[in-house]
């Protein structure tokens, strides 16, 4: 059993994959760039924090999982956006382009930490105004990085992807088992 530092239910699914019981717990944490934050240095950081701050709060017995996703552009982080015009714009200035996803995973356990990355490059076709604000309509891309869900409607503005689709969804799952094999913890049970 782990502890999973994460509301996300595609998180729980993906973890779910692996076979590996959990139990998830929300944290919440302080998400702002740091001054000069390099979007590869937030993205591990904010997963550490999240996996550090449910150790504190649960103790040392189980092991905790924490994760970020972020989007990278020219070098900007794309976080979740705060309102139907952000997502517009988010989803607007990815149109026709191609962009970096960082998915950070840290495991936090008996006094100590351990970090992997999963870097995607991930290429949108054009999109019309008129369907970003369809796709907005639809609830999906409310609270995701970016403002898209891979494993949704915007697979249809993907027209490439190089890298971990588990890792664009939020959890890469190779570096997850790595990280969990690493710490004793059984993958694939029934």
């Amino acid at each position: 059993m782990i502890l999973l530092a994460s509301a996300s239910p595609r998180r729980r699914e993906l973890l779910e994959q692996l076979g590996v019981p959990h139990r998830a717990v929300p944290v919440d944490i302080d998400e702002t760039p740091l001054p000069g934050e390099p979007v590869v240095d937030m993205v591990g950081r904010l997963a550490l924090e999240k996996a550090r701050a449910l150790a504190a709060e649960a103790g040392d017995e189980l092991p905790v999982l924490g994760a970020d996703t972020l989007i990278s552009l020219d070098g900007r982080p794309l976080g979740k956006p705060a309102d139907r015009a952000d997502g517009l714009a988010m989803l607007a200035t990815l149109s026709g382009r191609e962009h970096e996803v960082l998915s950070a995973v840290a495991l936090v356990h008996a006094g100590r930490e351990a970090l992997r990355l999963s870097r995607s490059r991930v290429c949108f076709r054009e999109l019309e105004p008129a369907e970003c604000a369809a796709y907005w309509a639809t609830g999906e891309p409310a609270d995701k990085a970016g403002a898209y869900a891979i494993q949704g409607r915007a697979a249809m503005f993907v027209s490439r992807l190089e890298g971990s689709y588990t890792g664009v969804m939020g959890l890469p799952l190779f570096e997850t088992a790595e990280l969990l094999r690493e710490a004793g913890v059984a993958l694939l049970q029934p």
